[in-house]
């Protein structure tokens, strides 16, 4: 869910003791939701509409043809029941495969995949998932569920634009409210 900043002003207008109308404004500023999960950034990624799963036992060519064909950069390997087994990466292919002078066709996957994995679940916020990539030097972050069954992949980049569009959105609405744009008016 993106954030909001709830911003409303209050007008009421009460009776004096001496029979005078009086308006009374009172501004409250509420808090911020929560980040977006994961899977809303998810759900906004080019790796939602496609295919990003490969067999471990796929030959490196086919991964690159696959990151050419859809013009991204990882995808994740699966072993023979379908359970996740790895990542592999544009630049596993340039320092597993191309600066070691093997050939992409005659590489199998599971030889140059990462397993050491780190993963998100896709209730955890894009600031967790940010985090997460930064701390550990990666680019992309498969979101797993309960069971440990892939139900996406984010990359940085899809991070960075949910957060953009985060802080544009509280951007807009404090810009609107401090222009008498927006905001609630209640009168009593």
């Amino acid at each position: 869910m993106m954030s909001r900043i709830a911003i409303t002003r209050t007008f009421s207008t009460r009776l004096s003791a001496a029979g005078n109308r009086l308006t009374y404004a009172a501004r409250s500023f509420g808090t911020i939701n929560e980040s977006p999960s994961a899977t809303d950034a998810w759900k906004a990624s080019c790796y939602m509409e496609i295919d990003f799963t490969i067999s471990d036992e796929a030959y490196a060519i086919e991964a690159i043809q696959k990151f050419a064909a859809f013009d991204i950069g990882c995808l994740i390997t699966t072993d023979e029941d379908g359970k996740i087994s790895g990542v592999v990466s544009e630049r596993d292919m340039i320092t597993k495969v191309a600066l070691k002078g093997k050939k992409a066709k005659d590489v199998i996957l599971k030889d140059i995949s990462t397993k050491d994995l780190v993963t998100a679940t896709p209730n955890d916020s894009v600031d967790v998932c940010m985090n997460k990539m930064i701390q550990n030097d990666i680019r992309h972050l498969p979101i797993l569920n309960d069971e440990n069954s892939v139900v996406g992949l984010l990359s940085i980049k899809d991070c960075a634009k949910a957060v953009l569009a985060e802080k544009e959105e509280a951007i807009n609405t404090l810009s609107d409210f401090a222009l008498g744009k927006g905001g609630t008016f209640v009168v009593d």
